[in-house]
């Protein structure tokens, strides 16, 4: 972290430093959960929706913390006053920290990356960040740190070294991302795409896509907008900005300016294969680690950025070759000893993701070369935020089952129920689509009717936990058997 004392804290965030604070001292990281504190750390006591930051100051000191940023004064145990210093609100000064030490860093010749869309920013920001690694200290969000609070936190892990700062920008209003952009200044900006996520909030899709054009409204005149030329919502935010426009694509055609896969083949195992083409000429033959052909766009949002950073297409597609998920739950697959495989996709869920897995899974279970054909599982629970549309869209999903002929449908909770009703009605009934409140019953059933060789996909959004079911069923082995997974972090998963 750049250092800051106490001093320099309230200087900017206008601050009042409390008597037992010492004005000079130095803080070497930052949290705003108690116990990620460590020597030297200042806590960020954020009032939050079901627990009070204000209730664990003690514990954070404990564990190593000499400041706290506070929005009142509290006692510790023996009733002296916290060494804080004090703020009318606490994610607002954490923002302005962040943004102090942006600018030291920019200044220093730190580039500053965003990356936004509907879909898929987490694993482009994975790709990317491991890209730049190969040309100098990157940092990137932890996980999915987008908002607010995540992205100042995202900043704070940032040195004088650090030399690319990956910055994914999540949104679900008007003027949310504008408030960070104002934070970070990126001179990079990818948009993904536009879909239905978070509907419900903006007030439909236009909104949607009015919202995400703020990160390239934002960008200088000698930065550059990566966009999406497949998603015509994104192809138009070109005339949004005053920054250099580099597209990318995977139509076959492409046009010479924008960053193209062509050659787009599936494998029996779910990875896709496809041919790079970057601006200048020069085209590399990838197969990627990640499931899913709807992953090459996120590939060619990593691939784009990088080029417009000046990193030679040699680099670009060895770091690309084979390289799978680095953050769980996005279409991370277990094997299990059984003969069972479990894809875990259930981080989050919009429309558009939903009907990438389903396809996915659908493809997964063709006959392979030996002509045996896989059964397959589609385990699905609410996709939340959709607000008028839900219905609509849940009945979709049920029915876009059918059509992919997935054998198995498994609806989890009432949020998601329209998804069951619609498979029935699409003619999918008896042992072919179940309903299950919870779960712990989903996982019952699955327990008592997998086989060896079915595939099964678990998507829901996050707050519906099926991310933690997947876990559940993925450890379920017969005495003395394990499994092997293709996991966040391992060198499998490159």
């Amino acid at each position: 972290m750049i250092e800051l004392t106490t001093a320099d804290i309230a200087s900017i965030t206008g601050g009042r430093v409390t008597a037992t604070a010492d004005p000079g001292a130095s803080v070497a990281g930052v949290a705003t959960d108690s116990r990620e504190c460590a020597d030297g750390w200042l806590f960020v006591a954020k009032p939050g929706e079901f627990s009070d930051g204000h209730h664990f100051i003690d514990r954070a000191f404990a564990a190593g913390a000499v400041l706290a940023l506070a929005e009142r004064e509290t006692l510790d145990p023996h009733g002296h006053v916290h060494p804080a210093v004090v703020v009318d609100d606490a994610v607002i000064a954490m923002g302005a920290l962040a943004a102090h030490i942006v600018d030291l860093l920019r200044s220093g010749g730190t580039e500053v990356v965003g990356i936004t869309g509907s879909a898929g920013k987490t694993t482009t920001k994975d790709l990317l960040s491991a890209i730049l690694q190969t040309a100098g200290p990157t940092v990137a969000p932890i996980g999915s740190y987008n908002g607010e609070v995540g992205v100042p936190l995202t900043v704070f892990g940032a040195t004088a070294e650090t030399r690319y700062l990956v910055i994914e920008m999540g949104a679900t209003g008007i003027g949310h991302i504008t408030y960070l952009t104002d934070m970070v200044k990126p001179g990079t900006g990818v948009v993904l795409c536009v879909g239905t996520a978070h509907a419900g909030e903006f007030g439909g899709v236009e909104n949607i896509a009015r919202a995400k054009g703020e990160l390239v409204e934002a960008l200088p005149v000698h930065g550059t907008a990566i966009l999406n030329l497949d998603d015509p919502r994104v192809a138009a935010m070109a005339s949004r900005t005053q920054a250099t426009v580099l597209g990318f694509t995977m139509d076959d055609g492409g046009t010479e300016a924008a960053v193209s896969a062509s050659d787009i083949v599936v494998g029996p195992d779910g990875c896709p294969e496809f041919t790079l083409t970057l601006p200048g000429g020069g085209s590399h033959r990838i197969r990627s680690g990640l499931i899913g052909r709807h992953h090459v766009a996120n590939m060619l949002g990593a691939a784009a950025a990088a080029h417009a950073l000046g990193i030679d297409g040699e680099t670009i597609a060895a770091t690309l070759q084979g390289r799978g998920p680095a953050s769980r739950w996005r279409m991370e697959r277990t094997e299990r000893a059984d003969g069972v495989s479990i894809i875990n996709d259930a981080y989050n869920a919009n429309p558009e993701s939903m009907r990438a897995a389903l396809r996915t899974l659908a493809e997964l279970g063709l006959a392979n070369e030996q002509g045996t054909a896989r059964r397959t599982w589609a385990v699905i629970g609410e996709m939340l935020e959709l607000g008028a549309d839900s219905i609509h869209e849940h009945d979709l999903v049920g029915r876009l089952a059918v059509r992919l002929n997935i054998k198995k449908l498994v609806v989890v909770g009432r949020g998601a129920k329209a998804a069951h009703n619609s498979a029935v009605l699409e003619g999918s009934w008896g042992d072919e689509a179940y309903y299950v409140d919870t779960p712990d019953e989903a996982e019952q059933l699955l327990r008592d009717q997998l086989e060896p060789g079915d595939i099964v996909l678990f998507k829901s959004s996050n707050s519906s936990g099926l991310r933690h079911l997947g876990d559940r069923v993925a450890a379920h082995n017969a005495p003395g058997t394990s499994a092997t997974t293709t996991a966040a972090g391992s060198e499998d998963a490159r």
